[in-house]
């Protein structure tokens, strides 16, 4: 059996060590990304509770509702919508104030009795945002109710005797013109995750965040999740398990962002794709446009209540920024974390790429020495019959390399303690056994 030359097992060897260790650092390496990885999630959650808190801190200057109880709130609004003469809107709060209906059953109301915020700025801000058509919506459970609502004839025209233009000629008031409805069984839903444990069932939506992960100045969150909801609209869900959060208002807000002051939406308009609104009467609208001029008096708003202080902001204002600071710190703490390990990723990642090119060049030189040894004609001579297959001439040195091969390289088959027949007992022993 052929012996493996003494070059190619130190290449050999060579390269088994030089992958070994390549293979420890890549673990390394794989260790200090996973710390990395975990440490940015740790910081992530640590800056949301803190915008969380600097959002409520926020929130806490705007509540207002002008001394009015929630009766009389719910009251004015119902009568603004009353004041609409000849829309579907009034119509349909006349009949569920003084008679109920077989073709109302399915109507779950109008969009501005559905909902209400704590301020009457921000009640006349997102109602101006949505427009009076809007406001003055019909929102349906199904979409049978919708075709119940108004009849076609053969002709496509519609029919003035059945549906709710036949409710509205009975009762002297007839509709004018076109109307709104949302069909909560047919509006696409919000397709992230809801609070679960919050009885308002709050969007889980993504904060606009400035390079440096921090909230923009003034920014107050997402309209969608200022609205309120009664008790009798929270227990309402479609067949596919939606409220009205995640259908309705969802559709007509999106990602709507709310700001405290024009400076600060205009800064933040490269962080805005689903437009915002600023409490001194700013709107930008999804499509890029502004409304400018001075501002109208909204006749149509949500119900406005002070009794909707955020129930989540614990504690008082001092306790709150108290909780402010101890984020901060923590988050201070992981940023430190962070760089520890980018750092000492960068050292492994430098290392790992000085030995994986160490490894390249070894594996350069390799081959052509071995291509080499094997086409020697001196190596490849055959043995005299009864002499020793691994003798070397004497005096020759045994690990002498031929020109232009590795200084590594020694001849092939040569035993630097073999001799030939003849040769002295001291040439013929190892050190050992002089």
């Amino acid at each position: 059996m052929e012996t493996t030359p003494l070059t190619q097992q130190m290449f050999e060897f060579n390269d088994k060590v030089l992958q070994d260790e390549l293979h420890r650092l890549g673990l390394k390496v794989n260790h200090h990304e996973e710390n990395i990885r975990f440490l940015k999630s740790e910081i992530n959650t640590v800056q949301e509770s803190i915008t969380d808190l600097r959002i409520k801190l926020g929130k806490g200057v705007v509540i207002a509702n002008n001394g009015t109880s929630v009766q009389e709130a719910e009251t004015l609004v119902i009568q603004s919508i009353l004041n609409q003469d000849k829309t579907a809107a009034s119509l349909v709060c006349h009949l569920r104030k003084y008679e109920q209906t077989q073709i109302m059953k399915d109507v779950l109301g109008v969009v501005a009795t559905l909902g209400k915020v704590n301020d009457d700025n921000l009640s006349s801000l997102l109602s101006e945002y949505l427009g009076i058509d809007n406001m003055l919506g019909l929102v349906c459970k199904t979409y049978n109710c919708i075709k119940d609502l108004e009849i076609y004839d053969n002709k496509g025209i519609i029919d003035k005797k059945e549906g709710i233009h036949r409710l509205a000629g009975t009762i002297g008031r007839p509709l004018d013109g076109r109307f709104t409805v949302f069909c909560l069984e047919n509006i696409r839903p919000f397709s992230g995750k809801v609070m679960i444990d919050d009885r308002q069932r709050h969007l889980i939506l993504h904060k606009p965040r400035l390079p440096s992960g921090e909230a923009p100045p003034g920014f107050l969150g997402f309209a969608v999740n200022m609205i309120h909801m009664d008790e009798a609209y929270l227990g309402y869900l479609t067949p596919n398990g939606h409220g009205l959060r995640e259908t309705l208002f969802y559709s007509l807000f999106s990602h709507l962002q709310v700001y405290k002051t024009t400076a600060d939406l205009r800064s933040a308009i490269p962080l805005i794709n689903d437009g915002a609104i600023s409490l001194d009467g700013s709107i930008f609208r999804p499509n890029g446009s502004f409304c400018l001029g001075d501002r109208k008096n909204v006749e149509v708003k949500f119900t406005v209540t002070a009794s909707l202080v955020d129930s989540s902001a614990h504690g008082s204002t001092t306790e709150m920024e108290y909780q402010v600071k101890l984020k901060n710190w923590e988050k201070e703490r992981l940023v430190e974390d962070l760089k520890r390990e980018e750092e000492l990723l960068k050292q492994v990642k430098d290392l790992f790429a000085n030995l994986k090119q160490q490894l390249m060049d070894c594996r350069l030189i390799s081959p052509p020495v071995a291509k080499r040894v094997q086409v020697s004609p001196t190596n490849r001579s055959p043995a005299t019959p009864g002499s020793n297959p691994f003798s070397a001439t004497r005096g020759s040195n045994h690990f002498a390399a031929s020109p232009g091969s590795s200084p590594f390289a020694a001849t092939l088959r040569s035993n630097p303690f073999a001799g030939t027949p003849g040769n002295s007992s001291f040439a013929a022993k190892p050190p050992h056994m002089r």
